[in-house]
């Protein structure tokens, strides 16, 4: 069953009538084979994308980093799904912690803020904090990206060197057995 919805939903992409904003917009790019497969690249990619729109502070940051995805041409799943590393949970520890580093950055004291939900503060506290703020989001975003690239690739060279070796020790042993065995 979910085969067959998973086949209607991506088949609309791929067909004349189907998703005529979608392909108006992004053309040709949404037949990359990355955009869906696993391989170092796309993977090492999709998250560097995830990583970074997740310090994006805009809403409708998993549109964007398909559209940016899909535009690098790595692998979309990954890149939607990292973007969930800033939720409603994580969100605030790790925005203030983007606060801070860009107030470090500009040689500013971080100044204490007591968080209220309403448009007067936003207005007030949020403009005398935008600078530090974005700078610290893009700094962030930028050494997340980076470091969950450097990640991967380390991490598939590693399972792709490991599965190797493990080869190459069951054919060496295989012919160590006597012929016929």
């Amino acid at each position: 069953m979910p085969r067959r919805v998973l086949k209607r939903i991506l088949g609309r992409f791929h067909s004349p009538e189907g998703n005529h904003r979608l392909r108006r917009l992004f053309g040709e790019l949404l037949h990359n084979s990355d955009l869906w497969h696993l391989n170092r690249y796309s993977v090492a990619w999709g998250v560097s994308v995830g990583l970074f729109v997740a310090f994006v502070p805009v809403p409708f940051q998993m549109p964007l980093a398909a559209a940016l995805a899909i535009v690098i041409g790595c692998n979309l799943p990954i890149s939607i799904s990292l973007v969930w590393v800033t939720n409603p949970v994580t969100m605030p520890p790790i925005f203030y912690a983007a606060y801070k580093a860009g107030a470090w950055i500009l040689g500013q004291a971080p100044r204490h803020l007591d968080f209220e939900l309403s448009a007067e503060w936003l207005i007030h506290e949020l403009g005398a904090v935008w600078q530090p703020f974005l700078l610290g989001c893009l700094l962030l975003g930028l050494i997340s990206a980076i470091i969950g690239h450097i990640a991967v690739r380390m991490i598939w060279r590693i399972h792709v060197m490991s599965s190797w070796r493990e080869r190459q020790r069951r054919r060496e042993a295989q012919s160590k057995l006597p012929p016929g065995t």
